[in-house]
């Protein structure tokens, strides 16, 4: 039986950031219908074709798309909040002695499923996930994923330098390990594998060239890494690569640039690397909270012009499971740069932005017909401050800002998933 759900129904039509507000539009009410929007229009007119459909009623809730968290650390969920210093000071004292952790798929289990919890409850409803060098880390992961029945996107992260014993590979077994595991996951229920090398600095050349060997062969995967997130960073990676013409080359050297190359951060790109990612059609990851909690940078939005630009919390290293926390921050950062960025473009960015980034912009983070129903009901007024701030409004974007900036959990009312309620 198909589910009429009514409320303000928030779609895109197109990207904001280049039709502006005008890009978005609000409807009365959604058809689900076998985990797919079967129509979005007036409640009237939905009503009267769909006489049997079961009816609920959100009254001024706004119904979106799910949110749609690009880039993740689930392993790193027990560390969020950590105080630090510089990045690779973070890795060395948190994030590394963490995932050796992971080892213990019992361990990796009860990480993956607290985070899954976490992440719905804050309406996130697909993400990509790095996970450890462990097999077992990845099947935790997409286990609880299909259990819950989300789309959902991680890979095995290898490294083969600069890292813990216990948490290093080599090229080799990378190789084994992430085409086994491919081959167990890859296309199975809403899964996808995405290949993982960390980043240069923890990978040889040679680990990256088998990275992009198994990228070529299976083409129709995603692969994720970082690039350019700290100053000292780049000049760590050129000093590991001085054949390089820059951090990007040390990817595309290997065969690890394309379209479906997913890179996190990229703050300090050169001229060049803005150049290269648009032409080859690469996408990258804005992670605010991140980027200030580690003293990272100030992404520049203006790549959203050129480029798939994706959202992301970058859990743990993002200091909120939030995506309505991470608007708030990208809003912020974007600020410091002097781009003030419309309620339309962060609530695209951490929706629609972030599933043309992973390239499945086709299934979910828009409600279109046709996509699948992952959506997320949010109270507009969920807090006396909030509340008072949109009784105020006189338009649905003026309704919507107060809660990308102030809201939270107690903002999320419900969560469809493939059409089921969740939450």
């Amino acid at each position: 039986m198909a589910d009429l759900l009514l409320g303000q129904v928030l779609s895109f039509d197109g990207d904001p950031f280049g039709l502006g507000p005008e890009a978005a539009r609000v409807s009365e009410a959604v058809v689900v219908d076998q985990g797919r929007i079967a129509a979005v229009g007036s409640a009237a007119s939905l009503r009267a074709t769909y006489p049997q459909a079961r009816v609920t009623d959100y009254g001024h809730h706004l119904i979106s798309a799910g949110f749609v968290d690009a880039h993740v650390h689930y392993p790193q969920t027990a560390i969020i909040a950590s105080w630090g210093k510089r990045l690779i000071d973070w890795l060395n004292q948190y994030t590394f002695p963490e995932e050796m952790r992971f080892a213990d798929p019992a361990y990796a289990a009860e990480v993956a499923a607290r985070y899954f919890d976490l992440a719905l409850a804050h309406g996130t409803t697909s993400m990509c996930s790095y996970a450890t060098i462990h097999p077992a880390s990845v099947d935790a992961f997409f286990e609880q994923a299909q259990a819950r029945g989300l789309r959902a996107f991680a890979g095995k992260t290898c490294m083969d330098r600069n890292a813990p014993e216990g948490l290093r590979d080599t090229a080799q077994s990378a190789y084994d390990d992430s085409k086994a595991l491919l081959a167990k996951w890859h296309g199975r229920a809403r899964l996808s594998y995405v290949i993982t090398p960390r980043f240069s600095p923890t990978s040889t050349p040679e680990q990256l060239a088998a990275m992009g060997a198994l990228w070529a062969e299976n083409p129709d995967c995603l692969m994720q890494t970082h690039l350019s997130e700290q100053t000292d960073e780049i000049a760590w990676v050129k000093d590991l690569f001085p054949q390089s013409r820059d951090y990007l080359d040390t990817y595309e050297a290997q065969g690890l640039l394309r379209e479906g190359a997913v890179y996190g951060h990229a703050i300090h790109l050169t001229a060049r690397e803005k150049a290269r990612l648009a032409e080859a059609g690469a996408s990258v990851v804005h992670c605010p909270t991140s980027n200030t909690f580690i003293g990272s940078g100030l992404f520049d939005m203006g790549l959203a012009h050129s480029l798939r630009v994706g959202l992301a919390t970058d859990t743990g290293g993002g200091s909120s499971f939030s995506m309505l926390r991470t608007m708030a921050a990208a809003y912020e950062v974007a600020q410091l740069r002097g781009q003030a960025l419309h309620p339309a473009q962060l609530w695209w960015l951490a929706t629609q932005g972030s599933a043309r980034a992973l390239r499945a912009e086709h299934q979910i983070g828009n409600i279109a017909v046709g996509a699948e129903a992952d959506l997320v009901v949010v109270n507009l007024a969920s807090t006396p401050a909030i509340a008072q701030a949109t009784q105020r409004a006189e338009d649905i974007w003026q309704a919507v800002f107060p809660t990308i900036m102030l809201g939270d959990d107690r903002a999320i009312q419900a969560v469809w998933i493939a059409g089921k309620l969740l939450l």
